[in-house]
């Protein structure tokens, strides 16, 4: 089936994912995947794989990539739209190229991508759209015909379904907390401030982006939730190297500013995440909230969006407005993000290199 609009017509849904660990020997690989020309020891490596290991050495993001995907094939069917839909990694099985080539082979002229990283950055969008370039490259090369035509979905950050599914797990996570006033604590992965700085169409979207979504996170649930007037976003899963600056203050150490204070407690909110994948699950639940446990300040962890319906739903939604059938619907101030990157948007920090689904030529 294809999904046809007044702006444009698809055939499948790609969707995007990080990709992780499925075992033990996985780890080291996969690292080396993701740190690939940043010259990062293997020790390095090593040392952060340790951080799956204690987890049997698989990451969970596959398996929550999986649900996702059996849940948008769902969604699809059941609003009458039967377009298949595909699944393709950046760092580990499955690879985007492999995926491009089934693609391929079953026919499939264009799809729609959506990736599972909501927010405006170089590693959050750019890294994904030449990863996307670079799997197009390689399965043209075996001369075997076109890949499909790629287009990106828009960032949805501010869409209905991602921001009121995470309200709900916040008031949730309020009344399992079960004190008076707690701290809302946004969360995200920190990234360098250059590239906060030159995030987005005209810099410092990314920091922009999640400020919006804690303001409409907090405002929602203190409608339905005892929650503390004030309220922070703060950063996690910091890899860089120490004489580079990133994005602060680190959630361990505003916890321990806040339980200075005087705080009642806090809620952990990984407005960052689209599901419950390791730096959830490791750098919150392991180091931050037994953080919180050592320095006595009562704190628990709101769930992600994960599979959520209304969440699912977005992918749909975001098909049926490219192509024209639906209108971009958004809660922030930022109004629906756009279709297509600008040239400038999110340049990659070690250099120029192509990428699709921008305004950019992408000729070599």
């Amino acid at each position: 089936m294809t999904v046809t609009g007044p702006r444009g017509s698809y055939d499948a849904v790609l969707l995007v994912s990080f990709g992780g660990p499925e075992g033990p020997d996985d780890v080291v690989p996969y690292l080396e995947n993701v740190t690939r020309g940043r010259g990062i020891p293997r020790e390095r490596l090593v040392e952060v794989g340790a951080h799956y290991t204690f987890f049997g050495g698989v990451s969970p993001i596959n398996a929550q990539t999986r649900a996702l995907l059996d849940a948008i094939r769902a969604d699809l069917g059941d609003a009458g739209l039967e377009l298949p839909v595909y699944w393709g990694n950046r760092n580990w099985h499955p690879y985007l190229a492999d995926t491009l080539r089934t693609m391929r082979d079953d026919g499939i002229t264009s799809a729609a991508c959506f990736v599972t990283s909501a927010y405006s950055s170089y590693s959050g969008c750019r890294q994904y759209r030449e990863n996307l370039y670079d799997a197009v490259g390689e399965v043209e090369s075996d001369g075997r015909g076109p890949a499909p035509r790629l287009d990106k979905l828009r960032h949805y950050f501010d869409h209905p379904g991602f921001v009121d599914t995470m309200a709900d797990h916040v008031v949730d996570a309020v009344g399992r907390l079960g004190v008076a006033a707690p701290r809302l604590v946004f969360t995200t992965h920190s990234i360098p401030l250059s590239a906060a700085a030159t995030s987005g169409p005209s810099g410092d979207a990314y920091v922009a982006q999640h400020l919006e979504v804690a303001r409409l996170l907090h405002e929602r649930a203190a409608r339905r939730a005892p929650v503390a007037a004030d309220w922070d976003l703060v950063y996690q899963s910091r890899s860089g190297a120490p004489h580079i600056p990133w994005l602060e203050p680190d959630i361990s150490d505003h916890l321990s500013a806040l339980r200075a204070d005087g705080a009642d407690g806090a809620v952990i909110v990984p407005l960052g995440f689209v599901s419950d994948h390791m730096e959830v699950l490791w750098d919150l639940d392991t180091v931050a909230l037994d953080h919180a446990r050592s320095i006595g300040l009562p704190a628990v962890r709101a769930a992600t969006v994960g599979t959520d319906p209304r969440f699912v739903a977005v992918v749909r939604d975001l098909v049926l407005e490219r192509v024209g059938r639906s209108t971009a619907q958004a809660l922030s101030v930022l109004g629906p993000s756009h279709d297509v990157c600008p040239a400038a948007c999110c340049p990659n920090p070690r250099g120029e290199r192509p990428a699709l689904c921008g305004a950019e030529p992408v000729e070599g």
